[in-house]
């Protein structure tokens, strides 16, 4: 994934503080996850994306240095409890954390 993209930050905020990483889901809004499974359609985007759906991709979890990468909260703030549950749902389907 080229150029900026917001995150769904899944790690605890004392996690992300004490070691400087973040563990997450990259967010897009490519149109072509409309197809994806494992891509979890959250709304509408914003700002310059306006007019186009968001998606989770809940198969692609990362973790990076967000203090190296001068990451900083997305204007929206936070994703919707009902959305987050529905994408860790998904994320455990892969992976099986529960």
């Amino acid at each position: 994934m080229s150029d900026l993209h917001p995150m769904l930050v899944l790690s605890p905020i004392s996690f992300n503080a004490r070691t400087g990483l973040i563990i997450g889901l990259p967010m897009t809004t490519a149109a072509y996850n409309a197809t994806n499974p494992f891509a979890l359609a959250i709304g509408a985007a914003s700002g310059s994306k306006v007019g186009k759906i968001s998606y989770v991709l809940c198969h692609q979890p990362k973790s990076f240095d967000w203090r190296a990468r001068g990451a900083k909260p997305h204007s929206q703030g936070k994703l919707a409890d009902a959305d987050f549950t529905k994408a860790c749902a998904v994320l455990n389907q892969i992976i099986t954390i529960e």
